[in-house]
């Protein structure tokens, strides 16, 4: 059935690309303080994000190597059960490329004989889980990434060349860029531009971000109508999957899950139903092993 189209109210999905130096931590932060409410800070960057801890309050997660996607995934779940309005991961490259990240992974796997197909076959799931959390994460999500550089030369204000480092594609699986609402790239002097854009707000301008970054982003995110309510189907099919209410709520920041969203309810019953089905896989796994 069609429906007419409306604008609802929506949670920030924001990708910064930028190379060593460009000021994605610190923009990150910035636009995060604008949105206001409390922030965390999952940093891959050596301890990076404690640097500007003057700029505002937030409280930072440090992940370690390997960067697997399960770490990724263990500090989004704890910020989101904490209440914390934003998430800025500080860097999602690590992710993809960093030491045990799942290229490393894809390689070792490769490596122990495997063909090239089969390893992705592994890898691919991990991927699509780190997108699926960002997207249907009840918090605010700001991602850093890594542009890969290179050194073009170009014309300075006195007519000589000089070299410049310019940022490329992030680091980071091809397409990830499509995933976010808004993707800004940073030049190594702090300067923005937009190469996705679904908000029109930055269409053709250079700029950098600043807190009111933040603040013209949340008046838009909050400019629509507020989601569907869960049905009376929904509420029944999360009680007899014996759903857990309570962590429910906590998790999507309600009183109840009567406030939950027709789309989050759906998220659930879909989540509760797959870790039944894996818990049915493993026991009937294991019967077999016992009859063996």
């Amino acid at each position: 059935m069609f429906n007419k189209a409306v604008k609802n109210k929506a949670k920030l999905r924001l990708g910064i690309v930028g190379s060593a130096g460009s000021g994605k931590s610190y923009s990150s932060l910035l636009i995060a303080k604008g949105i206001g409410g409390k922030i965390a800070v999952i940093d891959t960057e050596n301890g990076s994000a404690n640097l500007y801890a003057k700029l505002c309050d937030y409280d930072v997660c440090t992940i370690k190597p390997p960067y697997t996607v399960q770490k990724y995934l263990q500090a989004i779940e704890f910020a989101e059960e904490e209440g914390y309005d934003t998430i800025i991961i500080d860097s999602l490259s690590h992710a993809w490329a960093g030491e045990g990240g799942l290229l490393d992974q894809q390689g070792k796997i490769a490596d122990s004989g495997k063909n090239s197909f089969a390893a992705w076959r592994n890898i691919t799931p991990q991927h699509n889980k780190l997108i699926e959390i960002i997207l249907n994460s009840s918090c605010h999500i700001i991602a850093t990434m890594r542009a890969k550089t290179d050194y073009v030369m170009q014309e300075n204000d006195k007519g000589k060349q000089m070299p410049v480092k310019v940022g490329l594609a992030p680091v980071q699986r091809e397409g990830m860029d499509y995933e976010f609402t808004v993707v800004f790239d940073i030049a190594s002097n702090h300067t923005a531009v937009t190469s996705k854009d679904r908000t029109s707000l930055f269409d053709g301008q250079i700029f950098i971000p600043s807190e009111k970054t933040g603040q013209d982003l949340l008046k838009w995110l909050e400019d629509g109508v507020d989601e569907p309510k869960i049905t009376d189907k929904q509420i029944e099919q999360l009680e007899s999957l014996k759903a857990d209410k309570i962590a429910l709520a906590k998790h999507y920041k309600i009183k109840s899950i009567k406030d939950l969203t027709q789309e989050q309810a759906s998220q659930a019953i879909e989540a509760k139903q797959n870790k039944l089905d894996k818990m049915k896989e493993t026991e009937a796994s294991n019967r077999m092993l016992e009859g063996e």
